[in-house]
């Protein structure tokens, strides 16, 4: 009975030895759970913020997309008045000619309308130089006398005409 309580009492050992292994173990194993548990809770709470960070953001941009929709809108009837005071201020330019969205582009438009206008009166007045009748009656010239015979030259400076 020695041998069986020392085997008993061997094994007794052996499993205590083992449960304090497991004890150790499980006291690891729940450090490690409430680390974990830790890093969640700091990783929620960052998500949290980070997403209330996102929506004031998203606020942020849509407020500036309305805001850039808004000058967009001022530019275009800026450009727009811009556009009618440019044609007011250049009458001999057809207001048809003037176009743009942008005061620069209107510049051009006026720059190339006017070269139009001028190339288009030089035409003009090249072909009015070409088809030229001066102005009033012809000058007065004598008959061509000498087709007459003496006869009808006498009585022509005479006066009587038949």
């Amino acid at each position: 009975m020695a041998d069986e309580e020392r085997e008993v009492t061997d094994e007794l050992e052996a499993l205590q030895e083992e449960r304090e292994a497991l004890n150790q173990e499980k006291e690891r194993l729940t450090n490690e759970l409430r680390n974990r548990e830790t890093t969640i809770q700091e990783l929620q709470a960052t998500l949290t913020a980070r997403d209330a960070e996102t929506s004031g953001l998203k606020q942020t941009i849509a407020e500036s997309e309305q805001r850039l929709a808004q000058v967009n809108d001022l530019l275009s009837r800026a450009v727009a008045s811009y556009r009618e005071l440019a044609a007011a201020l250049h009458p001999q330019v057809p207001p048809e000619l003037i176009t743009g969205d942008t005061v620069a582009a209107v510049d051009e438009s006026i720059k190339s309308a006017q070269a139009l206008v001028e190339k288009v009166k030089q035409g003009i007045e090249a072909e009015t130089l070409k088809t030229r009748v001066p102005a009033g009656a012809p000058p007065r010239t004598l008959p061509d006398l000498s087709a007459l015979s003496p006869r009808e030259k006498i009585e022509y400076a005479i006066g009587g005409k038949r």
